[in-house]
C-alpha cells in the first residue's frame, strides 16, 4: 500500500495526505488482503457507520469474546499458574488505557463561552478523561512489578524488565487473553486500533498529525495496524500505526474483520512483531 493508495481510502484529502506523507520516511507495507469499501463520504469516527454494522460487530465481539473464553480458559488457567510461579506480583496487570473519542473539537471552542468557575469544573472533569475514554485494561503480567519504577515507558527489544515467561507470553500474545473481558464488556473491540496509554496521548498526538483520529473506534485486541506494524516504540512505528488505524476506520466492515482476525492467529503462531 503506498502513500497514494492510503490517500485514496477518503479520509478526507487534506488530513489523510498529511498523515501518510508523515507516517514513514518509506513506503507503507502493502495491504492488498483489505477490501477497500467504497463509501459516500469520509468516516470520522464510531457514528459514522450505520446502526446495522454497528450491532452486527458488537454482536461479533460477544460471539467471538465467549467462545474464545470457552476454547481457551485451560490456556488461560495455566498461564495465570506459570505467571504466579515464575515472578513475584499480581497475576493480572491492571492499566489505564485511552478509549475511544467520539467528542469533536468545537466543544473546546464553546467551553471559552462559559463562566470560569464553571469552566474550570469542566476541566477538571475532562482531565479525567482526556482525549477518549478513559478504562482499565487487563493483561498477564508480563513485567517485573517494578517496571516503572522511573516513570512510563515504552518497551523495547530485549527489555531486561520482562520476566523469563514474559517474553513467551509477548511473543505468542497469551498476555492479551483478559482482555476479552474489556470486550464483553463493550470498552474494546476483537477488531480496532490498540488502545494507548493517557502518559503517552498528548506527545503522540503532538508528534503526529492528526493522531486522535485513530480514536474514532474503539479499540481493539487486533487490527490492521497490529498485523502489519506489530508492536510500536518508536516515533516511526507510532506514525505508521495511525495511518493504518485510519485505513481500518475508512474500511471497517465484518468481511475485513474476518480476514484480520483469521491473520491474527498467523502472527500468534508465528510470533511476528513481538517484543
Amino acid at each position: 500500500m503506498s502513500t497514494t493508495l492510503l490517500a485514496d481510502s477518503r479520509f478526507t484529502e487534506e488530513t489523510l495526505d498529511d498523515i501518510a506523507g508523515f507516517a514513514s520516511d518509506e513506503s507503507l507495507p502493502e495491504v492488498p488482503w483489505l477490501t477497500e469499501l467504497d463509501l459516500d463520504a469520509p468516516r470520522r469516527n464510531l457514528h459514522c457507520l450505520s446502526p446495522g454494522m454497528r450491532a452486527a460487530k458488537r454482536a461479533m465481539d460477544v460471539v467471538g469474546a465467549l467462545v474464545l473464553l470457552a476454547v481457551l480458559w485451560p490456556v488461560m488457567l495455566l498461564t495465570a499458574l506459570m505467571v504466579k510461579l515464575t515472578s513475584p506480583g499480581p497475576i493480572v496487570f491492571r492499566q489505564t488505557r485511552v478509549g475511544v473519542n467520539l467528542r469533536s473539537g468545537d466543544r473546546r471552542r464553546e467551553s471559552e463561552n462559559v463562566p470560569g468557575g464553571e469552566r474550570r469544573a469542566r476541566r477538571d472533569r475532562r482531565v479525567q478523561h482526556a482525549y477518549g475514554r478513559h478504562f482499565v485494561l487487563y493483561k498477564f503480567r508480563s513485567m517485573r512489578t517494578d517496571a516503572e519504577r522511573n516513570g512510563a515507558q515504552f518497551a523495547v527489544k530485549g527489555d531486561p524488565r520482562v520476566t523469563p515467561i514474559g517474553r513467551f507470553l509477548r511473543l505468542t500474545r497469551l498476555d492479551e487473553l483478559p482482555q476479552l473481558w474489556n470486550v464483553l464488556k463493550g470498552e474494546m473491540s476483537l477488531v480496532g486500533p490498540r488502545p494507548e496509554r493517557p502518559e503517552f496521548i498528548e506527545e503522540l498526538s503532538e508528534e503526529i498529525p492528526n493522531y486522535l483520529q485513530r480514536l474514532g473506534l474503539k479499540p481493539g485486541l487486533t487490527g490492521v495496524a497490529q498485523i502489519v506494524n506489530g508492536y510500536d516504540n518508536d516515533l516511526e512505528s507510532f506514525r505508521r500505526k495511525v495511518a493504518f488505524d485510519v485505513l481500518y476506520l475508512q474500511n471497517c466492515s465484518l468481511w475485513n474483520d474476518f480476514k484480520i482476525l483469521l491473520r491474527t492467529v498467523r502472527v500468534v503462531l508465528t510470533g511476528s512483531g513481538a517484543l
